[in-house]
């Protein structure tokens, strides 16, 4: 049994309100995996942010239609494509990808598209190779830290040096007294 028009139109709504939401889009060719591996590959991409859609080429292609965003996609959309569509962490969600893809090694990345731009296998690598977002923070948050130390060590100096100028100012005065008296 095939599908109504209004299931296809609800399945479209759905990928443009998911798209909608997502910073990048990767298409990967998923042909010979099995129910199993496509819901361990979902399990993976969860913690991420990331939905991964398998539908027909035809309904993502209209979904994408009217959206410069995505357009782009239209030429990966071909064979067997399973779209994974990246919401929050990026760089997380492609390394997982990339792991799920060496443990089985059956799909292939086709490309995906970031903010109305086409990427080609090497420039999701690279957008695999960046920091994710923790430990971006964390970077962040470590030269904040470091900082406010030094801002702290450099102000608690001043009194400090302001102090031991004047105490040897008070000493050499009061040695000078004591040798002319």
């Amino acid at each position: 049994m095939g599908r109504t028009i209004e299931n296809k139109q609800a399945i479209v709504s759905e990928l443009k309100e998911t798209l909608g939401e997502s910073q990048l889009a990767l298409v990967i060719d998923y042909q010979g995996l099995t129910v199993a591996e496509i819901t361990d590959l979902r399990r993976r991409l969860r913690p991420t942010g990331t939905v991964c859609k398998v539908t027909k080429n035809t309904l993502m292609g209209i979904a994408i239609q009217e959206d410069e965003k995505w357009q782009p996609m239209s030429e990966l959309l071909k064979g067997s494509s399973a779209f994974l569509l990246i919401k929050e962490d990026f760089s997380a969600a492609i390394k997982a990808y990339q792991d799920f893809q060496k443990a089985t090694k059956k799909t292939e990345l086709r490309g995906g598209v970031m903010e109305g731009r086409l990427l080609k296998e090497p420039d999701v690598k690279a957008l695999g190779d960046l920091p994710s977002k923790e430990q971006l923070m964390a970077q962040i948050a470590g030269a904040i830290n470091a900082l406010a130390t030094k801002i702290a060590v450099g102000v608690n100096e001043v009194p400090s040096s302001l102090a031991r100028a004047l105490q040897a100012y008070v000493d050499k005065d009061k040695g000078g007294e004591e040798v002319s008296g």
